[in-house]
C-alpha cells in the first residue's frame, strides 16, 4: 500500500501524462500546489514509485511516466470508490427509439464524441446488414484508409498509398460521396459497384475512387455478435497513436472481430465496469492499448456490452464514468422497450 502523498503523486503523473503524453518532471510536481512538498521530498518519493514498479524512466534526464500497473493502481482506486461525477448521456439514446439496432448506432456515437475514444458496443445478431457509414481518413500526406461499417458491425478497411499528397479536399469529397452513393445498400448486393462508377465525375475524381472501391469487396454480414464501432476518425484525429502498426493492428482486430468479441464478453461477467490495460490484455492487438466496457441489458441477464478503446494514458476517470453511463441508459431504454411490448 502507499502512503497518502505516494498515491497522490502517482495520480499527479497519470492526469499530466494522459493530459500531455510526455513525462512528468519532478520540477513541475513540486511546483503544484495540491502537493504541497519539497522537490527533494518529490524526488524521494518518485524513486520509491519506480521501485514498486508503478512509475518508469524513459531517460536519464526525462521525468516519469506510468506504467501499466500504474495506471491500474489509480484505476483500482476509481473502481473501488464512490461513482465519480455523473454525466447527462443526450437524448439521442431516449426511449423513443424503439429499434435496439438503432439505439446502439447512436450509443457507439454518442460514447465516441463524450470521450475522443474508439466506442465498440456489442449485440445479438441481426440477420439483414447494410452500408451505414463510410469514412475516407488521411494516415500521411501519401497515405489514404477506408473505413466501411455496415449496420450490424462489420468492418473492411483498406490502405490505398499514393505517390504524392493527396489533395484534402478530394479526401473530404470522396468521404461525402460514397456515403452519398452507397450508404444504406445491402452488404454485397451488385449494384454497388454500379454506384461508384458515376459517368460525369471527372478524370481525376473517378481514379480516386477507383482505387478506394476495393475496401467493399470483403464485407460481410451477420454473425453470432455483432459489433457497433464509431470513433475511428476521432482517435486519428486526436494523433493517439504512433505508428501505422499500431493502426493496422487495430483495425484488424475490429476486422477481424473474433477475439474482440472475446474480449468484451468477459465484461458480461463483471459487476461494474471492466478495464484492461496494456499487456493485461491477451490480445495482441490490444496490448498497447486499454479496454472499458460494461454490460448492459436486465438485471438478471446483459445482452451485450458498451466499450471505449484508446491508449494506455486515457483518461481513465472520464471513460469510466462514460461508459458506466452509456450502459445504465441503454439498459433502461431495452427495459421500457420490452415493457411496452409486453
Amino acid at each position: 500500500m502507499l502512503t497518502p502523498r505516494q498515491e497522490a503523486i502517482l495520480r499527479k503523473v497519470v492526469e499530466s501524462y494522459a493530459a500531455t503524453g510526455q513525462p512528468v518532471a519532478s520540477k513541475t510536481l513540486a511546483a503544484d500546489t495540491d502537493l504541497a512538498s519539497a522537490s527533494s521530498t518529490i524526488r524521494n518519493e518518485l524513486a520509491l514509485l519506480e521501485e514498486h514498479g508503478l512509475l518508469a524512466h524513459p531517460h536519464t534526464s526525462a521525468g516519469r511516466v506510468p506504467t501499466d500497473a500504474g495506471h491500474r493502481y489509480v484505476v483500482d482506486r476509481l473502481l473501488a470508490g464512490p461513482p465519480g461525477r455523473a454525466l447527462t448521456v443526450p437524448q439521442a439514446l431516449s426511449p423513443e427509439r424503439r429499434e435496439l439496432d438503432d439505439a446502439l448506432r447512436t450509443t457507439t456515437e454518442t460514447l465516441s464524441a463524450m470521450t475522443n475514444l474508439l466506442a465498440v458496443a456489442s449485440a445479438p445478431a441481426i440477420e439483414r446488414a447494410t452500408i451505414h457509414h463510410v469514412e475516407v481518413l488521411t494516415l500521411h500526406p501519401g497515405v489514404v484508409m477506408v473505413v466501411v461499417i455496415t449496420s450490424t458491425g462489420g468492418v473492411s478497411k483498406l490502405l490505398c498509398t499514393f505517390e504524392s499528397s493527396v489533395d484534402p479536399g478530394l479526401i473530404a469529397w470522396a468521404g461525402e460521396y460514397l456515403n452519398e452513393r452507397v450508404g444504406g445498400l445491402p452488404v454485397g448486393a451488385r449494384m454497388i459497384n454500379q454506384r461508384l462508377t458515376d459517368p460525369e465525375l471527372g478524370h481525376r475524381e473517378r481514379a480516386f475512387i477507383g482505387q478506394l472501391a476495393p475496401a467493399f469487396a470483403e464485407l460481410a454480414g451477420g454473425g453470432e455478435d455483432v459489433l457497433y464501432v464509431d470513433g475511428t476518425s476521432r482517435m486519428l484525429g486526436a494523433h493517439r497513436f504512433v505508428s501505422l502498426v499500431e493502426v493496422n493492428e487495430l483495425m484488424a482486430l475490429i476486422e477481424e472481430r473474433v477475439a474482440l468479441v472475446e474480449l468484451l464478453r468477459r465484461a458480461l461477467g463483471e459487476r461494474g465496469v471492466f478495464v484492461r490495460i496494456g499487456r493485461e490484455n491477451d490480445v495482441p492487438g490490444l496490448q498497447t492499448l486499454a479496454v472499458v466496457a460494461s454490460g448492459y441489458g436486465f438485471t438478471q441477464r446483459k445482452l451485450g456490452t458498451v466499450s471505449v478503446i484508446g491508449p494506455v494514458r486515457m483518461d481513465y476517470e472520464t471513460a469510466i464514468a462514460s461508459v458506466r453511463a452509456v450502459a445504465l441508459q441503454l439498459s433502461r431504454f431495452v427495459e421500457d422497450v420490452y415493457d411496452s411490448a409486453a
